[in-house]
Formats: C-alpha cells, sequence, structure tokens
C-alpha cells in the first residue's frame, strides 16, 4: 500500500468541509425538533435580546506598519503615474516628430515639381542658374 501525502490545501479544505458540517447537522437537527414539538401558549417572558451596536466599533490606530505600507503604495502609485505619463508624452513626441518629417517631406516635394514644371514651361529660372550668363 503505498502513502499519499496531502498537501496543505488539501488538509484546509478538509478541516473547512468538516467545519461546515459540524455547524450545518446541529442546526437542521434542532430545526426538526423545533417543527416536531407542538405549540403551547405558555406565559413566559420573553427573552432579553442582545443590544444592537448603536456606535460604530473603534478602529484601530493606524500602526507604523501599516503608515509605512501605505506611504509604499502611494508611492508606486505616483511612480506608475509617473511612467505612464512620460510614455505618453514620448509617444506624443515621437508622432509630432513623424508629422513634422512627413510635413517637410512633402513641402520638399511640392517645391521639386514645381520648379520641373516652372522648367517644362519654358520658366527655367532654377536651370538658368546652372549656365553661365549670357554676354552682350
Amino acid at each position: 500500500m503505498s502513502e499519499k501525502l496531502i498537501s496543505r490545501r488539501g488538509a484546509f479544505s478538509l478541516l473547512g468541509l468538516a467545519a461546515a458540517l459540524s455547524f450545518a447537522v446541529p442546526l437542521t437537527a434542532s430545526e426538526a425538533e423545533a417543527q416536531a414539538q407542538p405549540v403551547t401558549p405558555t406565559p413566559t417572558a420573553p427573552a432579553p435580546t442582545a443590544p444592537g451596536p448603536t456606535t460604530a466599533a473603534p478602529t484601530a490606530p493606524a500602526t507604523s506598519g501599516m503608515t509605512r505600507r501605505e506611504q509604499r503604495r502611494a508611492a508606486r502609485r505616483t511612480a506608475r503615474q509617473e511612467r505612464r505619463e512620460a510614455r505618453h508624452n514620448a509617444r506624443q513626441m515621437r508622432r509630432q516628430a513623424r508629422q513634422n518629417a512627413r510635413q517637410t517631406r512633402r513641402q520638399a516635394r511640392q517645391n521639386a515639381r514645381m520648379q520641373r514644371r516652372e522648367a517644362r514651361r519654358g520658366n527655367n529660372l532654377y536651370m538658368k542658374s546652372n549656365q553661365p550668363a549670357k554676354q552682350q
């Protein structure tokens, strides 16, 4: 027969199942007993009820460990927001640089087209700069 070790998780689940069953069985038994007993009107004093909490329970004061943990969390949150903003700004800068470069290239192409068009029409302004000036 081989022995099988039970994990901690398995042990806790069995313990929880046993606890649930131990609470469930007496509840159902007491309900069955309550239904089986005949209801007889007997003058008894009502059972005193526990007074409900009138004020909120005082919270424990923040310990130094709690405050340090909250400070670490706040610092992480701030750092995360700063990283996000930095990434966002970097993306915007790259996008703007691409748009500017694209606009510059378009402008250069447009100027070159215009100069070629002028040259074809006979207004050879940019071609004349390459030729020597006519002597009169």
